[in-house]
């Protein structure tokens, strides 16, 4: 690789090929939530073998809890495969950064949300003199790309994509932004042919379960919420011979990657079928009795997929970017509650898969990338990348981002300081936008209307041909 941060010429294919045994790597993995944890773990899984691989769980306001650990490192290769039965025990950011210090590894894997991966990179730059290679990444469906993403890991040495849509679009971003594009392709973990299907006896297992995979934040109202509670309702009805299940991520007291105002579990009705239920575990282990996997947008639509699993996005609340379904335009698995409702679901098309998470995984370069650094980490010529914060404040300022970041597991006295003159600042910033926001409201997002899996047509082309009780069902509309 390039002392730019370009794609290696030779790298370790070329090495291997020549015969030449390729040097001993030791890479450390760090997680926190149960979305990272799952993502980190199982991308390390994929790393050659001849990379050492040890976990770490930071201990952050949102990490997961050992029952999430658990189901997120199921599945994992030899090397990482004693972590679900005893998932590593928190710790402070500091004891890891003094761990790394005392013995560097070749690499980090920073899987974390985007105020811990800051402080973490930002430590280990500072604090740690002959660093490892820093390598991050976002778990799951990064389509449209997200500017904070990227700011916030900025300083990393690579950053690992899925898709080759997904890195067009962050490199186009990054180079918007002043940030020079580092970003790699790797296959989602969970979308590999095979891929955490350890469970499945080869089709003898009864498949009787239609999968619904909760989200936490999409959709956002309570009320929509609702109505997809009512349409797996409907199904559960329609179907008896079928399970029904809420997947759901996380138990009561348990944290998320992203906040949940409304849980699933407290909108199921009282009069419910009892075909119809909420469970959590492994994700895996349910598509080993999938019928079909039913979604708004999340990544276990592509695990499904992955397994052949018939799966259907829900577009009855349209197409756009606060509900992450954009990336599914033209996938094949569209569809809205009626198909839900009647039992009919999509597979992936042919043309569509290529660009989007289901490339060949030869074409994937985010491991010998990591290998060229590491070698160029090696040779002394490993050089830091330029923050995208341009803000000063020096020591004040890094001890309100590690307050942000850590919550009440940083007990600093300059944190507690800058907690003191941030937290005003950062009121009055935000009392500053609502009043931009009512002044010059922001244009309305772009929402696609719904589509079908009826012969391709539009939700619009359709609704007048449903009877009056099933369009109100359906819609949570009176047709009248």
């Amino acid at each position: 690789m390039t002392a730019d941060g370009g794609k290696p010429t030779g790298g370790l294919e070329a090495r291997l090929q020549s015969g030449t045994a390729p040097r001993a790597r030791r890479v450390v993995g760090l997680v926190d939530t149960d979305s990272f944890a799952k993502w980190g773990a199982h991308l390390l899984a994929t790393a050659p073998a001849h990379w050492g691989l040890e976990l770490l769980t930071v201990a952050t306001p949102r990490s997961a809890s050992r029952a999430q650990l658990r189901s997120a490192f199921r599945g994992l290769d030899d090397r990482l495969a004693h972590l679900a039965a005893a998932p590593p025990t928190p710790l402070h950011v500091d004891a890891i950064v003094e761990r790394l210090r005392q013995d560097p590894p070749d690499a980090v894997l920073v899987s974390v949300i985007g105020p811990v991966a800051e402080l973490v990179i930002d430590e280990v730059l500072r604090r740690v003199r002959r660093r490892p290679v820093l390598v991050t990444g976002l778990p799951g469906i990064s389509y449209p790309a997200k500017w904070k993403g990227v700011f916030l890991r900025a300083r990393a040495d690579l950053f690992v994509l899925h898709s080759h849509r997904e890195v067009r679009a962050y490199e186009e971003l990054a180079a918007e932004g002043g940030v020079e594009p580092h970003f790699a392709l790797a296959t989602l973990p969970f979308a590999r042919p095979g891929a955490l299907a350890a469970g499945d006896d080869g089709g003898a297992s009864v498949r009787d379960t239609v999968v619904f995979a909760a989200q936490p934040s999409v959709p956002a109202e309570r009320a929509d919420r609702e109505r997809v509670v009512g349409w797996l309702v409907e199904t559960a009805r329609r179907h008896p011979s079928w399970r029904v299940v809420i997947k759901v991520r996380a138990a009561a007291g348990e944290h998320q990657t992203h906040r949940e105002q409304d849980p699933y579990p407290g909108l199921v009705p009282a009069g419910a079928p009892a075909n119809l239920v909420v469970e959590s575990g492994p994700m895996s282990e349910h598509l080993d009795r999938a019928v079909a996997l039913v979604t708004i947008s999340s990544t276990a639509v592509l695990e499904a997929a992955a397994r052949g699993v018939p799966a259907l996005t829900l577009t009855d609340f349209g197409t756009g970017r606060h509900l992450i379904n954009e990336v599914f335009v033209g996938s094949g698995l569209e569809g809205d509650a009626r198909d839900l409702v009647d039992g009919r679901f999509g597979t992936v098309r042919a043309e569509w898969m290529h660009d989007n998470h289901f490339h060949p995984e030869s074409e994937n370069d985010w491991a010998t990338r990591t290998e060229a650094l590491m070698a160029l980490r090696d040779a002394g010529g490993l050089v830091d990348r330029p923050a995208a914060r341009r803000s000063r404040g020096g020591g004040l300022r890094r001890a309100w981002e590690r307050k942000n970041a850590l919550g009440p597991d940083d007990r600093s006295v300059l944190g507690t300081v800058a907690l003191v003159i941030g937290a005003p600042v950062r009121a009055a910033k935000r009392l500053g936008r609502r009043v931009v926001r009512v002044v010059r409201p922001a244009e309305a997002p772009v929402v696609l209307a719904p589509t079908s899996q009826r012969d391709g047509s539009r939700r619009s082309d359709v609704s007048d041909r449903l009877g009056d009780r099933e369009e109100q069902l359906v819609t949570g509309r009176d047709p009248r």
